[in-house]
């Protein structure tokens, strides 16, 4: 390559990474053709970019950028999975082909400039989906009011039903 492509994939990358919330670090040596396509294909799937880089040319895109904090760990050959939305989908993804395909090894990972250990991303891969997660929020805030009213109409048909049971006592 030469340094006008280097220079516009590192523009690329680095526009890229600047705005990911999330990003794993993967060595995918072991990985046959095979396995690999099916590796992009589950992650195009998961709404999740992944990107095979040259360690240098990462170093530089990652300058100035949340993904700077891993900058220790670009050794060997490495791969990117870059989200912008959902951080535990391509948490899920990894975990789920590591099942079927021992050789990927996920590095680490950084969600918003932090360091996320392995331990971490599988716990993050066990996660609900956000959608899943966000109808429980809101059937948890709906819940209280829900049962507020709910109470307060049962104390009413109470009432009502102690003055109907005076009314007939006494008639």
């Amino acid at each position: 390559m030469d340094r006008k492509e280097k220079e516009k994939i590192i523009a690329g990358l680095k526009e890229r990474l600047g705005r990911a919330c999330g990003t794993f670090l993967v060595d995918y040596q072991g990985l046959n053709v095979e396995a690999l396509t099916k590796l992009r294909r589950d992650f195009r799937e998961a709404n999740v970019e992944f990107q095979v880089v040259k360690n240098r040319l990462l170093s530089i895109a990652s300058r100035d950028t949340d993904v700077a904090v891993l900058k220790d760990y670009f050794a060997g050959p490495c791969a990117l999975a870059i989200t912008y939305d959902d951080v535990a989908m391509p948490a899920k993804v990894l975990t789920k082909f590591i099942q079927d395909y021992e050789a990927l090894e996920i590095k680490i990972g950084q969600i918003n400039g932090k360091v996320v250990e392995l331990p971490a991303i599988k716990r993050l891969a066990q996660l609900p989906s956000r959608e899943v997660l966000l109808s429980q929020v809101l059937f948890s805030i709906s819940y209280v009011p829900t049962s507020f009213v709910r109470i307060l109409s049962e104390m009413l048909r109470r009432l009502v039903n102690v003055l109907e049971a005076i009314k007939t006592q006494k008639a």
